[in-house]
């Protein structure tokens, strides 16, 4: 196992090995190996890369290094800055697996129930990308998690770039039967006043977190943004029902109807209710 203590020797030695895996917390790693599905040639420790392990700001941004753990996310400090973010960081598992697991980490396991996902999605932060000969990098989160783009040979996330918005943030999620703290469906909202604009995103339900872009929009609309930001119940009620069917439809692909089984009929019940409470706390 190669020990770098920088970003650059990092991605050096993941070129030189590139059959090599990189490893952080290794919260996700060291189960598919436990599981036998993942058998690595050789590993890159990436925790004495102290440069990735905490956060700065930057013009309007905060840049999170990959190396944050769920643990530090959740300290206060870090919730006064991206409430959503560190409320998915407390969720995210027992305190071993808050102590040892990363942002990074998080991101690149990409598995469709990490509790950082849908809030990234819904901030659409970009990650800095360092590769070799020093070179950086960035591209929207949400490209990475849709297989719209890849990591290049011997690149690694080095930091996640955030918007700092200064407005209400809340990320929900429900656990279900699926296991201790994982999520059976997540909901992270977000408000941005700048723009007049809610920004939404499902997590747990795909493959990648989903945005429900016109319900959004249409959410937005109503919003008086000038005033109060309050909302009818009757409104808070639609919009849980509006994301709810656009992520998961009950029509089949080519757009003709068709009868969702119970489960999966309780499951979009479960993301409307999420929805309405995340969207009813942030403007409350």
């Amino acid at each position: 196992m190669t020990l770098p203590t920088s970003l650059d020797e990092a991605v050096a030695a993941l070129s030189a090995m590139p059959a090599a895996v990189p490893v952080a917390g290794g919260t996700d790693l060291m189960a598919a190996v436990n599981k036998g599905l993942l058998r690595p040639a050789g590993l890159v420790g990436l925790g004495k890369i102290a440069e990735i392990r905490g956060w700065q700001y930057q013009d309007g941004h905060a840049l999170l290094g990959a190396g944050l753990t769920h643990a530090r996310m959740g300290r206060p400090d870090f919730a006064a800055l991206m409430p959503a973010l560190a409320a998915a960081a407390r969720a995210a598992g027992p305190p071993t697996i808050r102590n040892a697991g990363t942002l990074g980490g998080n991101i690149a396991t990409a598995a469709p129930t990490g509790d950082s996902l849908p809030v990234l999605a819904a901030l659409e932060a970009t990650l800095v990308v360092a590769g070799p000969g020093g070179a950086r990098r960035e591209l929207p989160v949400s490209h990475l998690l849709a297989g719209m783009e890849r990591l290049r040979g011997g690149e690694l996330i080095g930091f996640v770039r955030v918007p700092l918005l200064h407005a209400p943030q809340v990320y929900l999620k429900a656990t279900g039967r699926t296991g201790p703290g994982r999520a059976l469906a997540s909901v992270a909202l977000v408000l941005d006043p700048a723009r007049r604009g809610v920004r939404c995103a499902v997590g747990a339900v795909a493959p990648m977190p989903l945005r429900p872009l016109e319900a959004e929009r249409w959410i937005a609309s109503l919003i008086d943004w000038d005033a109060e930001r309050a909302l009818a119940p009757e409104a808070l009620h639609a919009f849980g029902d509006y994301v709810a069917a656009a992520c998961i439809p009950d029509q089949a692909p080519d757009g003709t109807p068709q009868e969702l089984p119970p489960a999966v009929q309780q499951l979009r019940r479960t993301v409307a209710v999420l929805a309405r409470r995340a969207l009813g706390r942030a403007l409350a």
